[in-house]
């Protein structure tokens, strides 16, 4: 027998796969300026800074440059227009939100399938099925860029107050409108961001900020919040400044009246966690604090027999319901009425005397009723899954509210509050039948021991050998929780014996303030930790493998994606992190970015500080000499929320110093924002090219029939 030679057969097994290679994509030239900024001694180089200059000609030419060569690269993939094809159709069949009431008018949004915006209805009660279309913001714009943010019914029902955004904006503007006639009225409001609509007696409360510089709307810092009455059928300039704090402009301000009217409540917040509270009898003339520190969360819930129920996480990390007597608002004199227990409670409805309280367990929902005294009565049992809903006046006995799971489409339900029954209303009418896939929960060890839930959704019998496209979803941050729900996004991978995997990560609100606190600041590694065990739980039990794993995540997500990916890019076939925070050093900086300081710390807090934001900031973090996954970034060049720039410059750097040929793309979408308001088109399509990306560089070909 002949010896055989392994290195030579090694050797042509590597030239075979170097000559199967595709090309490094062929990138535009970014230039690169001598910008370097000294943080505590250490000389940081910043030579994409221009790219934060989202109005200039430079910036214009580099978005379009680079999105010439995206759609390039996506264009050539052969099953990507079959699979629009394939999910646009998926996506057309009606949808609904449940019935809603305000100041007596009943509402619905619906859309026949494919409509951009989803239009507004008026019913004539809740039983009504049909209705009249009250408001179409379709109307609006010719190419659905134009969304509607928020409304609200004046205190009479006689007017619809809402507001609208453009190309994705956060920026509001406010109109108001005769129910009845449809009739426009001559109000217009400029200039509001993260502001409710809270109407009272003749016109409604909101917040506003100063017109910003020109060029600066989009990327300026957003100061000295201001809260504002409007009279219906006046000019803004003639609107009351009801409350401001012009020597601290990093506060923001929101006031909203009792259901009752009697009293005016003033919400303060300096970040994502936490706010201040006072209120005031309506015709008083200075707000009463009750907490003047913004370390703690509280919500009025309702007025109940003269005192305010408030939800709060003060002394009760997993949250708590407590009563407060506006003539002894003193935390002394606090009644606790639902105390915290094992579960987190996430928010709390009063109605017919019964409180609704609405807790997580592991992540998914269960309702547990008391009296307004604070004695259990019983849950409604629903199912296992994300409810909501269970909103209304103090005494409503006829609500709704819905329930949805990774693999079950919204199911809205009419329940009868005092005789605790409900029954189905409507559910969604989408060609999908749930009793095909599965989800499970399982839960993992992190990199210290700490035990992780995440959620599996898979189509039923498919054979788990490792060789399924796989995609990771995780968020991990601001104490906002990742819970069940369904979308037919995720169909293009569901359909083709793929495995979706969301992850439960500390930073998260799954398990409460302690579980927050336990992924943010100088523990934020965690939440990265937390992901790569996830990744590698995955590839251990033979859901899937490296070359068929995918991360994703937006926002704080983009974040957790960047950094995960510089971390272990040897776990990932492909990374998609969308309008993420790249920069950890100059986040602060734009817009609101300071808020996210209670979550990240900044890069002039401290040297400390400093240097744990430069060990994982995923643009500062990149490598020369390490092999990526493919990569597909995505933003929006109307966000101002995360601004652009963390994008740019983080894509540009990727193409720089990655020297391999998988793709480092960026798909840059005009007229489109941080995510809300984005057009049906506009969603189908940067859907379809994220799945497309995925399943070409995975060498998975999706069936689209």
């Amino acid at each position: 027998m002949k010896k055989i030679n392994l290195s030579l057969i090694l050797i042509v097994i590597i030239m075979i796969s170097c000559t199967t290679k595709e090309k490094r994509p062929d990138y535009p030239v970014t230039m690169k300026q001598d910008v370097v900024d000294d943080y505590f001694g250490t000389q940081v180089a910043d030579p994409y800074r221009w790219l934060e200059n989202d109005t200039s000609v430079q910036t214009a030419e580099w978005v379009k440059e680079q999105n010439e060569v995206t759609f390039k690269y996506l264009d050539k993939i052969p099953f990507r227009e079959k699979m629009k094809e394939r999910l646009t159709a998926q996506w057309d069949y009606p949808k609904s939100s449940a019935p809603f009431k305000d100041n007596g008018r009943w509402m619905i949004y619906k859309n026949t399938g494919l409509q951009n915006q989803s239009v507004l209805y008026l019913l004539k009660d809740m039983y009504d099925r049909e209705g009249e279309i009250l408001l179409d913001p379709n109307t609006l714009s010719a190419d659905g860029t134009v969304a509607l943010s928020d409304i609200a019914v004046s205190k009479d029902g006689k007017s619809l107050i809402y507001s609208i955004s453009r190309g994705g904006s956060d920026w509001n503007e406010f109109y108001v409108m005769d129910i009845d006639t449809r009739k426009l009225y001559d109000d217009h409001i400029m200039w509001v961001k993260f502001s409710g609509i809270s109407a009272f007696n003749d016109g409604f409360f909101y917040s506003r900020y100063p017109q910003p510089i020109e060029g600066d709307e989009l990327k300026g810092a957003n100061e000295n919040c201001m809260a504002y009455f409007h009279k219906i059928g006046t000019p803004q300039s003639q609107d009351e400044l009801v409350y401001s704090e012009p020597n601290d402009p990093n506060r923001s301000f929101s006031i909203s009246p009792t259901e009752d009217g009697k009293y005016l409540f003033l919400y303060t917040s300096e970040s994502t966690t936490g706010n201040a509270l006072a209120f005031k009898k309506v015709d008083d003339a200075k707000f009463t604090p009750v907490i003047e520190n913004c370390e703690k969360d509280y919500y009025l819930v309702n007025v109940i027999d003269g005192k305010f129920y408030i939800f709060t996480n003060d002394d009760a990390p997993k949250y708590r319901l407590i009563a407060i007597d506006p003539a002894k608002p003193a935390k002394k004199y606090w009644q606790e009425i639902i105390p915290e227990n094992d579960y987190v409670l996430q928010n709390v409805s009063a109605l017919n005397k019964h409180l609704f309280a609405n807790y997580l367990k592991d992540a998914h929902s269960v309702i547990q009723v008391f009296d307004f005294a604070g004695n259990y009565k019983y849950n409604v049992d629903a199912g296992i899954g994300s409810i909501s809903g269970f909103n209304g006046e103090l005494e409503d006995d006829a609500v709704f509210f819905s329930i949805t799971s990774f693999n079950v489409p919204s199911i809205i339900y009419l329940y009868n509050v005092s005789k605790n029954i409900y029954k189905e209303y409507s559910r969604s009418k989408i060609q999908f039948n749930p009793d095909e896939y599965t989800t499970t929960q399982v839960f993992f060890n992190s990199k210290d021991g700490t035990k992780i839930p995440m959620f599996l959704t898979y189509k039923k019998g498919i054979e788990l050998d490792g060789n399924n496209p796989t995609l990771l979803y995780g968020y991990g941050g601001f104490n906002i929780s990742i819970t069940p729900g369904f979308s037919i996004s995720r169909l293009p991978l569901l359909e083709n014996g793929g495995v979706l995997a969301v992850v439960n990560l500390r930073g998260g609100g799954e398990y409460g303030e302690e579980w927050h606190k336990a992924g943010i600041i100088m523990h934020k590694q965690n939440v990265f930790d937390d992901c790569i065990a996830a990744a590698e739980y995955l590839i251990d039990n033979k859901y899937t493998s490296p070359q068929h794993l995918a991360l994703q995540g937006g926002s704080n997500g983009g974040l957790l994606v960047g950094a995960v990916v510089n971390q272990r890019p040897d776990l990932f076939a492909v990374a998609l992190p969308a309008v993420g925070v790249m920069d950890m050093l100059r986040y602060h900086k734009f817009t609101i970015g300071r808020y996210w300081a209670s979550d990240y710390g900044t890069s002039e807090d401290s040297k400390e500080m400093f240097e744990y934001l430069y060990a994982y900031s995923p643009l500062h973090t990149i490598k020369s000499d390490v092999e990526y996954p493919a990569v597909l970034v995505t933003t929006g060049d109307h966000d101002d929320r995360v601004v652009p720039a963390h994008s740019f410059k983080y894509a540009a750097t990727l193409q720089e110093k990655y020297q391999g040929n998988h793709p480092t793309l960026i798909r840059i979408e005009t007229q489109a924002g941080h995510g809300a308001g984005k057009p049906t088109t506009k969603i189908i399509d940067e859907i379809v090219d994220e799945w497309a990306f995925m399943f070409y560089n995975m060498g998975v070909e999706p069936a689209c029939e």
